[in-house]
């Protein structure tokens, strides 16, 4: 059975998680929406940094690189977002950094995530 798009990407997230707490992340937020402007995948304190992330799920990179799929356009929505985020939250003093996770799995729906790759400082 093939997983639908969301549910691919879902599952891609979930896993991006998993990662990120394995990895000593804590988790502040997911999904984090603000009107239509978008969202932010996953919000996560790494250390001193606040860091706003974005994950891509691909089942592989005939079509460019996760990491490709975040266009310009997309990372000053996610900048626009985070700034609300630190506003709403008072975070002024805070260090901020914008991280990209590639989650490569397979498309049926026992797919498990062959490659994590986390790249910190994306943009």
């Amino acid at each position: 059975m093939e997983l639908n798009k969301r549910a691919f990407g879902s599952s891609g997230e979930k896993r991006a998680i998993e990662y990120l707490k394995n990895s000593g992340y804590y988790i502040t937020a997911v999904n984090y929406r603000y009107g239509r402007l978008g969202e932010i995948d996953i919000i996560a304190r790494d250390g001193d940094y606040l860091c706003f992330v974005e994950v891509k799920t691909r089942s592989s990179s005939a079509f460019g690189t996760p990491a490709e799929a975040v266009t310009k356009r997309k990372q000053d929505r996610i900048k626009k977002l985070a700034q609300i985020y630190i506003s709403q939250n008072s975070l002024f003093d805070t260090n901020i950094r914008f991280d990209i996770i590639e989650v490569f799995i397979s498309k049926d729906i026992n797919g498990s995530a062959s490659y994590i790759n986390l790249i910190k400082n994306a943009f």
